[in-house]
């Protein structure tokens, strides 16, 4: 069967769609169908047409348009922003202080008394739950001073004329700190707003580097910190000045002006490492404080130490060392990134500047006398001060707790206390034997040395309390708290320098935690 007689085509006679033809009734019968429905929609617009004109529109008066503008200000940029992290919403009890009445009657007798403020007591000014429990920095945070950690040496109380003394020192760097978070080495008086007469003892303006760092670790010895404490915003202020002085490329903090740059750079960087270790979760900082030890690292000369030229050219000195040791042992305590071959260097450059007879330690010569201008060699003479001595001493303690194989140093550290002895702090109205300088490092290098004999210490700080607590100024009211820059250094830093420096020297009692004799496995 083909194709053709198998599918037959299938014929239709209906209509196709298009093809189909509608009558004029069935046109008319569609349309009244839907007639009920399009009338009553008719009326229902005719209804509302009548409403709607019924309605005195005119009345009503039109509406001002408002228009609303909103200018988006960004906030003010934070130089500490950190990643946001979830806040724990802790209760704080509010602190009712104490007003502690100041005088200018300082006695023997007061100096002597064995009342003392216990550190750990809730009512001590010092009180604190954090201790660096490595070589010192002092306190933790939280309201000023700290207890002892780890290294269990050092004091725990201070005398209440020692703690007036700190609060009325405290209270004046405070007040005469610039509204930009530096302190002005000549400029700080007009930051004073106490009344009468404005304080002298202006410094050079090369230097706010320099004291704006000694100003800072005067409030981070105190104990507070940039997240707490009493001097909060002033250390937090003084950090963000110094952050904005550094070059970032090279992290010098500071200009490359003059021969001494260097010592403002290393006092600084000790205060930023210091300022670090009670904020070590704010990166910006650790940065910060990373650079400048790295920038230390740079200046030091291959084998030896430091003095004032970056590259160095081969040229050293025991004082510039002294702060640079200071700098890069609180930057190991922040956990920061430290050469061991920089202490190594720092120790060969004191031995061989020490003379091991004597014990006596010199500027750039060995067993030779502390530095001085030539212009004030007269009044202010360099054989009365051992300042060397005590910053080799200290580099040595600090260096020896450091370095896993470097032999004990006790032998030597005592000749050099009894040099120390020979020249301890002593006041003089003419200046000439105020070297607060030498004051500071032989505080802390005697403090340490008690745990070898309890004679070195004690002398000491005898003689530093009757030379420091009876000559703080207590009027007039813008110099009340400070002390007289007329030591040797007094012309460079001015008041502030001097002031600092006193400060520092009073918060020896707990501001590092004794390791000498405290040595451990590295």
């Amino acid at each position: 069967m083909n194709d053709q007689q198998q599918y037959a085509p299938i014929e239709s006679h209906m209509l196709r769609p298009w093809e189909e033809e509608q009558t004029f009734n069935d046109v008319l019968y569609d349309w009244m169908a839907r007639a009920p429905f399009l009338a009553i929609a008719f009326a229902i617009h005719l209804l509302a047409f009548f409403i709607l004109s019924a309605i005195p529109w005119s009345t009503g008066g039109q509406e001002p348009e408002i228009v609303i503008e909103a200018n988006i200000v960004p906030p003010p940029e934070d130089p500490f922003e950190e990643p946001e992290e979830p806040e724990e919403v802790e209760e704080v009890e509010e602190v009712v202080e104490e007003v502690v009445e100041f005088t200018d009657e300082i006695t023997d007798d007061i100096i002597d008394s064995e009342d003392e403020v216990d550190l750990d007591a809730p009512e001590s000014p010092f009180n604190s739950d954090q201790w660096n429990d490595a070589i010192g920095l002092g306190g933790g945070a939280g309201g000023g001073g700290g207890k002892i950690g780890k290294r269990r040496g050092g004091r725990t109380k201070v005398k209440p004329d020692i703690n007036r003394a700190l609060l009325a020192g405290l209270e004046w760097l405070k007040e005469h700190q610039s509204a930009d978070g530096r302190w002005d080495c000549d400029g700080f008086p007009n930051e004073c707003d106490r009344g009468g007469e404005l304080c002298d003892g202006e410094g050079e303006p090369n230097h706010d580097v320099g004291v704006t760092g000694l100003a800072l670790l005067a409030f981070l010895g105190f104990g507070d910190s940039m997240r707490e404490g009493t001097y909060q915003p002033q250390i937090k202020q003084g950090v963000a000045w110094l952050l904005q002085k550094q070059d970032r490329e090279t992290g010098l903090l500071g200009e490359p002006i003059g021969q001494e740059f260097l010592y403002s750079h290393s006092i600084a960087a000790l205060a930023l490492c210091e300022a670090y270790y009670s904020d070590k979760g704010n990166p910006l900082l650790k940065k910060a404080a990373q650079k400048a030890v790295n920038y230390i690292s740079s200046a030091r000369n291959p084998y030896q130490a430091w003095r004032y030229r970056v590259p160095p050219n081969g040229e050293n000195d025991t004082s510039v060392t002294g702060w640079m040791v200071f700098a890069l042992a609180a930057a190991r305590d922040a956990e920061l990134e430290v050469s061991f071959e920089d202490f190594r260097g720092a120790l060969a450059w004191v031995d061989e500047m020490t003379d091991t007879a004597t014990g006596r330690t010199g500027y750039t010569e060995m067993g030779g006398l502390s530095s001085r201008l030539e212009h004030l060699q007269d009044a202010y003479p360099n054989e009365m001060t051992e300042a060397m001595t005590a910053v080799a001493m200290l580099c040595r303690i600090f260096i020896q707790d450091i370095l896993p194989d470097v032999e004990d140093q006790t032998a030597i550290l005592e000749k050099g206390a009894e040099v120390l002895l020979e020249q301890m702090p002593e006041w003089s109205d003419d200046g000439s034997t105020n070297d607060m300088y030498y004051w500071y490092y032989g505080s802390y290098a005697m403090f340490q040395m008690k745990s070898v004999k309890k004679r070195f210490w004690d002398s000491w700080e005898k003689a530093m309390e009757k030379a420091i607590l009876p000559n703080q100024r207590m009027e007039p009211p813008c110099f009340e708290g400070s002390w007289d820059p007329n030591g040797p250094w007094g012309h460079s830093g001015g008041r502030v320098y001097s002031t600092a420096s006193m400060v520092l020297c009073l918060e020896v009692f707990f501001r590092y935690g004794n390791v000498l004799g405290a040595r451990e496995d590295k």
